[in-house]
């Protein structure tokens, strides 16, 4: 979600807790629209980014250090010369709005002690950060803002500094009683819409989740019972009141281990079992956009493989459609084939012009009537039965192979396609790039098809702890399933995969640093969670897994990689929820 005016407060709050009295030691700009500010306070040094990035506009205490330019940009510059070395007095943020604002105390050339601000706006595309004296003079800003791109507000040098109008809207912490029924429960509009029409700072995802607490969903606010309107107060009273005590908890909400959501007060809507969370708002931003990042980063890469894939499956499955259609034709192949023999045999006894004939089939010996065509004779009409019995059988012999190969195709190319879901790292990538590559998919350059690659991957499957000790590891992808099934995996390791869909092979290690002990049922069940998760079934409430001894798994005679078969095996319906399993880096 984009920062709304909790997760400011939120932050508002723990930068004034760890940074009020510290002093700007460096200051740098590693990016364009972004600033590091290196503080240090009686309790160790801290390391402050502040991002004015269209995009993704961020504040939030780091550790990790960034490669700055050579020759640091003017901004940058300024501020070396006026609050390098200043002391940072304190750190608020107006009326709930999205932006914070930094007094910063700092000698001037002469010697003299003078305040300066940093106002940092952290509203999307508009976000900027400016630089003003304590009277709001803009001194300058990271993004320079001229008439001929906002009418509303000019942010150049000498200008005065102000927060735009925000169409009526106030800030919901300094709210009354009489002002939220004035304000948002006179309005002819969805509750939700209502608060986000009358407040500063609220964000969608809390707008629904006060509507949920006083359990109104697309209620117009206008038309709400007595009971009803004090509900809704109170429940904006409620998440207000955490905000105005300052009871942030920050929590990021997973969904298939991909991060959905995070708000830095709790929200019923999502499943706490899905949730983690964190001590810090520093914390939790950085984990979230570095995952989300990773997970975007993933799918951009791999969109080159995805095309080329989805282009030939969704090819595949035309094919399929067609040829199931015309082997469903060739169902009344035995007719016409009882058809033409009894007019073979009765054929003499048929007036030719007839449009129909009924005679005894003697296979059911009971009537049956047969359409005719009245421009040929009785026996003509034997003949054209004939020839459309053998036009259907050559079409279901043929068709029943090519069927079967095309189907098996799509399950190859969706088990690809399960895998470059899975796929992190350009490791995982490449290796599934090879495989495409050797099952000619994707032509290899400067070389011939099939010609065995010298390249040396180093992507590894995963490989997670039980709760009880146990190893388990997961395929990434039909050369990492082979390898795991086939090289690694003993006799009496379990091997657990979805039924009927792709999915990861996942290897249950039933030896190694557990003593021999018997493997508990936990243990397996969070050997199917993981199956689960790594398949085609993942987001699904419910997934069927099969598992069994590996000692029953057997290689696909001439199959591709990683289609095995097996013939029993146990089996479990489980979900896909594999927080709290232990991944090994």
């Amino acid at each position: 979600m984009a920062f709304d005016g909790i997760t400011i407060a939120a932050i508002q709050k723990e930068l004034a807790d760890t940074i009020t009295d510290g002093r700007i030691s460096k200051i740098a700009q590693p990016e364009p629209d972004e600033l590091l500010l290196t503080i240090k306070t009686p309790n160790g040094q801290h390391k402050l980014i502040l991002s004015a990035n269209p995009s993704l506009p961020l504040a939030y205490l780091t550790e990790e250090n960034k490669v700055s330019p050579i020759m640091a940009p003017p901004f940058c510059m300024l501020l070396r010369k006026h609050i390098q070395n200043g002391r940072i007095i304190s750190i608020t943020q107006p009326d709930f709005e999205r932006i914070l604002i930094f007094e910063i105390e700092h000698l001037n050339e002469l010697g003299d002690i003078c305040r300066k601000l940093l106002i940092v706006e952290l509203m999307g595309k508009y976000s900027n950060i400016i630089f003003t004296t304590p009277e709001k003079v803009i001194i300058d800003s990271i993004k320079r803002i001229s008439a001929a791109v906002s009418s509303v507000r000019e942010v150049l040098p000498g200008r005065n500094y102000f927060i735009p109008s925000a169409e009526g809207k106030i800030s919901p912490v300094t709210a009354s009683r009489d002002d939220f029924y004035e304000r948002v429960l006179q309005k002819h509009e969805a509750c939700h819409k209502a608060l986000l029409s009358s407040y500063n700072g609220i964000s969608p995802m809390i707008a629904h989740e006060i509507c949920n607490l006083a359990d109104l969903s697309d209620n117009m606010a206008s038309e709400l019972c007595d009971t009803e309107k004090d509900r809704f107060y109170q429940a904006f009273c409620s998440v207000l009141n955490r905000v105005r005590e300052r009871k942030f908890t920050p929590f990021i909400y997973f969904e298939n281990n991909i991060p959905k959501e995070y708000s830095c007060i709790p929200v019923s809507s999502y499943d706490s079992d899905t949730s983690v969370s964190y001590a810090s708002v520093s914390s939790l931003i950085r984990d979230y956009y570095s995952q989300k990042e990773k997970y975007s980063r993933s799918r951009q890469k791999s969109a080159d493989l995805r095309k080329i894939v989805s282009t030939i499956l969704e090819r595949d499955i035309k094919k399929y459609d067609i040829q199931c259609r015309q082997i469903k034709d060739t169902e009344k192949m035995d007719t016409y084939r009882i058809y033409g023999e009894l007019l073979q045999t009765y054929g003499y006894s048929i007036e030719t012009g007839s449009k129909s004939a009924t005679v005894d089939n003697y296979y059911t010996n009971e009537p049956i009537t047969i359409p005719l065509d009245e421009t040929k004779a009785p026996l003509e009409n034997a003949k054209r039965y004939f020839d459309k019995y053998g036009k259907c059988k050559r079409t279901k012999e043929a068709l029943t192979e090519l069927i079967v190969q095309v189907k098996e195709e799509i399950t190859y190319l969706e088990s690809i396609m399960t895998a470059l879901d899975i796929a992190e790292k350009e490791e995982d990538l490449n290796q599934i790039r090879e495989e495409l590559m050797e099952c000619g998919y994707i032509k290899r350059k400067g070389g011939k098809r099939n010609a065995p690659s010298k390249q040396r991957f180093t992507s590894k499957p995963f490989h997670y702890v039980s709760s009880d000790g146990f190893d388990i590891y997961v395929g990434k992808n039909n050369y990492q399933n082979d390898e795991l099934t086939f090289k690694f995996a003993t006799g009496n390791d379990w091997w657990f995969h979805a039924k009927g869909i792709p999915g990861s092979h996942v290897i249950l290690k039933a030896g190694g640093t557990t003593d021999g002990r018997e493997i508990p049922d936990s243990t397996f069940e969070e050997a199917g969670r993981l199956a689960a998760y790594y398949s085609k079934g993942r987001g699904q409430e419910k997934v069927e897994i099969d598992y069994t001894p590996k000692k029953n798994i057997k290689k696909t005679p001439g199959g591709k990689p990683g289609f095995v078969i097996y013939h029993t095996n146990y089996s479990m319906n489980i979900d896909c929820n594999i927080m709290g399993i232990k991944l090994v880096e």
